[in-house]
């Protein structure tokens, strides 16, 4: 379980390591290096709410 974690905390990490450098090109309306910066920052939310999800040492608070 811990090996999968580790796995997705690191994905946004090499995913963003990539360097980018085109405008041209554009996706939704938006420079593709915007595009690119924008989506790896939603998509590092998402792999984290996951491993948050997967971690069995997770404590439930109470509300």
């Amino acid at each position: 379980m811990k090996k999968k974690i580790f796995i997705l905390t690191t994905i946004p990490a090499l995913g963003s390591l990539v360097v980018i450098n085109r405008v041209e090109p554009y996706v939704l309306g938006l420079p593709f290096v915007l595009f690119w910066a924008i989506c790896w920052v939603c998509l590092t939310s998402l792999f984290l709410i996951i491993a948050n999800k997967l971690d069995p040492n997770k404590e439930e608070e109470e509300l």
